[in-house]
């Protein structure tokens, strides 16, 4: 049947979007890497190259070809999770083939029926999913408020909430670029015999000793899980979950997710395991990462912008159509940055953003803000 209404609710949908400026539309990569998450450019890197090769010479398969739980669970998978648990300082890691499932997957299955999700109203979506799907009751803390963080599980208590409570934080924030309380909300997890669910998927590879996240004194407790996503700062793809051996024992028996879904490639396994190497081997590289921060912080503050501190630096417009204009304009120019609108960030906080690797050098992020210079009055 070809009946004309049947596709109108979509169309209607589309175009109250565009009315909006909020229509999305997938574009290729060109000009200068200002928009990856490919931090420390290990995603092209000859070492990972070569890995993968010989990989493949080797005989290891380029799909799993089923679940863990049956025929899909390769040498390489359980290669990657010791290494991966040595590396981070964990009991055990367990390997997803990313870090949106790996979100979901964790906060649909460890919190339980009675428990409270105490979620940062700006951490990932995957995370507000995960939660929504879940058995626990869900509530949001403003974002980076300890305070918060610590009234909502006061007033759940004096509810009768009586399971446990899971605070659910970003390390590193990917849209904002700042850091969690990471003491201040352990003090609160311990004060309330709560977990917490952290996810370093920005501050992988990039932070703490040897690139170990900046969660890395708390791996190891009874009542913390991190999330590291094999995808950005390691350039490969996949996510690894990092907690006590009786959780990741759980998740294997009791996680949908992990228990139905054909096991991530083999070779990315590989992929992963030798960039935790590179990372470890070569701090040159989060060095250069670190001095292209520095530069982009001091030239964004001659624009009078307020710079993050890391890797990731939000420049916010506001407005969804200047936003847009703001970055095509940078396009044009060379510079592949991307801009950001609702509902991914707050309404009203359109915004670009900046992402540093070293796939630019120094001169590049001079080139970029002498460009954005030239182009930001028109946008404001």
């Amino acid at each position: 049947m070809n009946g004309s209404g049947f596709l109108d609710r979509y169309r209607a949908t589309l175009n109250g979007l565009a009315r909006k400026d909020r229509l999305r539309r997938l574009s290729s990569r060109s000009g200068l890497d200002f928009a990856s998450n490919d931090y420390l450019g290990l995603a092209r890197s000859k070492r990972m190259a070569e890995a993968l090769a010989a990989a493949l010479a080797a005989g290891t398969p380029v799909g799993a070809a089923g679940s863990r739980l049956l025929r899909g669970n390769d040498h390489e998978h359980e290669a990657l999770e010791a290494k991966a648990a040595d590396f981070f300082g964990a009991e055990r890691a367990l390997f997803f083939g990313g870090g949106y499932v790996a979100n979901f997957a964790v906060l649909t299955t460890l919190p339980q029926k009675g428990d409270l999700i105490v979620l940062d109203e700006l951490i990932h979506a995957s995370a507000h999913e995960g939660a929504r799907a879940g058995r626990a009751e869900v509530t949001q803390a403003a974002h980076n408020d300890a305070d918060a963080v610590d009234d909502s599980i006061r007033s759940w208590r004096a509810k009768g909430g009586a399971g446990h409570a899971w605070i659910v934080v970003e390390s590193l924030y990917s849209m904002d670029g700042d850091r969690a309380p990471l003491s201040e909300l352990t003090e609160i997890a311990d004060r309330h015999d709560a977990f917490l669910f952290v996810d370093e998927a920005h501050a992988t590879g990039v932070y703490g000793p040897d690139g170990c996240g900046l969660a890395h004194h708390l791996e190891g407790r009874d009542n913390v899980v991190v999330l590291h996503t094999c995808g950005k700062a390691l350039g490969a793809s996949g996510a690894l979950v990092t907690a006590r051996a009786v959780l990741c024992d759980y998740l294997v028996n009791r996680c949908r997710p992990f228990i139905y879904a054909t096991a991530p490639s083999p070779l990315m396994a590989v992929a992963a395991a030798t960039a935790l190497d590179i990372v470890a081997d070569e701090p040159e590289r989060r060095e250069r990462l670190a001095r292209l921060v520095a530069l982009a912080s001091k030239r964004a503050e001659t624009l009078g912008l307020a710079p993050s501190g890391t890797q990731i630096l939000p420049i916010i417009v506001g407005d969804n159509a200047r936003a847009m204009a703001l970055a095509a304009a940078l396009q044009s120019r060379g510079f592949d940055v991307r801009g950001i609108r609702p509902p991914t960030v707050p309404e009203n906080t359109a915004r670009l953003r900046v992402s540093l690797t070293l796939n630019v050098g120094e001169a590049d992020v001079s080139a970029l803000f002498d460009a954005l210079a030239a182009e930001w009055e028109s946008a404001r």
